[in-house]
């Protein structure tokens, strides 16, 4: 988290990316895959990893399921959803190869995953049923700089790459192809936000469209829709296609992989990262279910008005239900204290891999939807860890 807090002046910078990015195309490919098992086959365990380069898309890894899916067939409409179907752009849905190459679940993984050791040990909870599907330590944020409760710079930059994709698909800007990329540099002044430094977009074009046309169009339909006037000066900067041509783009000029953009999928570097990617995988595994459920409760006290910001860490060992640690960083603006709020979290949030699979109802095909434009503050769409269903129940325990 930011170490400068108490500084006078200070700039931060976070991006977006569009849903044309060859990283976030093997995001989408991978939770489309795993929407159209968990859809027919909840209890599916699926680890589904994509990457995409030159006319090829290449789906691999690990599923367990009773269920079929024809996989390069699904690939094939996810290419064109995103907008690849002009074979001039160098990459297409109908002419990109599409190789496969699936196992089940390691049988070591799966001994602890449906049956912990909790269970193991004679629990009889059926909530203490399910151990976490991997170790490692999960990461929620929040706080109260946008009316999502996310950090001004991610929230803007999504704003952003969402808004060329809106122009591009309508036609409001009809040269564009499906490949973009968003910056935003917000300045603080002790800690708050007080306006917009810079304004960085990339955006993919049709051959022949001149520098100029691209920039005023950009700025006219993309940047002063999205940037709130207030936040902007005479001295904001802004820069579009700063090499001056960006014709060449998706995975006909770089190569993507599931994972890769875990800063915009969270908070844009302004919170820390636990370090797992979320896409492709299912709700036992805690890089994805955990990190959504410290979203969840951090989001939920900042909602509460316990704290203005909330960082959370939950840790897990594979095959162990109960987490090995919790923790909240408040960064001085608690309205409790330490001990009042982490005994609010233990009464309100059951941070067991069962519970928070039950109580946020994520064995279902919701995936897909989150795989470009970030996992968190999202308002567009209806995502159960975004709810604040628990922050009236947290300020009334707090005696607030």
């Amino acid at each position: 988290m930011l170490s400068c807090k108490d500084s006078e002046k200070y700039l931060f910078t976070s991006e977006s990316v569009t849903e044309g990015h060859p990283d976030k195309m093997c995001d989408q490919v991978s939770d489309a895959v795993l929407d159209a098992i968990i859809g027919k086959d909840p209890f599916a365990r699926v680890a589904c990893e994509t990457a995409v380069t030159n006319g090829l898309v290449f789906v691999l890894g690990e599923i367990t399921t009773q269920t079929y899916v024809e996989i390069p067939e699904l690939v094939r409409n996810v290419v064109r959803e995103i907008g690849y179907t002009n074979p001039e752009c160098g990459f297409d849905y109908k002419s990109c190869g599409v190789m496969v190459s699936i196992n089940k679940q390691s049988a070591d993984i799966a001994l602890g995953v449906g049956q912990s050791a909790e269970a193991k040990a004679g629990s009889s909870d059926p909530l203490d049923a399910v151990g976490a599907g991997d170790q490692g330590m999960m990461v929620g944020y929040a706080c109260n700089e946008t009316p999502e409760l996310m950090p001004l710079a991610i929230a803007l930059s999504h704003r952003l790459t969402r808004q060329l994709a809106h122009v591009r698909k309508q036609g409001i800007i009809p040269y564009l192809r499906p490949d973009g990329k968003s910056q935003v540099t917000v300045e603080y002044q002790y800690g708050v936000p007080v306006r917009i430094e810079t304004v960085v977009i990339g955006a993919q074009h049709d051959d022949g469209v001149s520098q100029e046309r691209i920039y005023e169009d950009i700025l006219s339909h993309v940047i002063r829709p999205i940037i709130p006037a207030e936040l902007a000066d005479d001295k904001t900067n802004y820069y579009v296609n700063t090499t001056g041509r960006f014709i060449i783009g998706g995975p006909a000029s770089d190569t993507g992989f599931t994972g890769r953009k875990i800063l915009v999928d969270t908070y844009g570097g302004f919170a820390r990262h636990g370090g797992g990617a979320f896409s492709g995988k299912d709700p036992t595994k805690v890089d994805r279910s955990a990190a959504y459920m410290a979203r969840y409760v951090s989001k939920n006290i900042v909602a509460s008005g316990l704290a203005d910001q909330v960082e959370m860490q939950i840790a897990y060992a594979i095959g162990r239900a109960q987490p090995l640690s919790v923790s909240l960083e408040t960064f001085g603006t608690a309205k409790v204290t330490q001990e009042k709020l982490m005994e609010l979290v233990g009464k309100h949030f059951d941070l067991r891999p069962a519970a928070i699979i039950k109580n946020l109802d994520l064995r279902r095909p919701i995936y897909r939807q989150t795989a470009s434009y970030g996992h968190f503050g999202r308002t567009d769409i209806d995502l159960p860890w975004e709810r604040v269903d628990k922050a009236a129940a947290l300020k009334a325990d707090a005696g607030l």
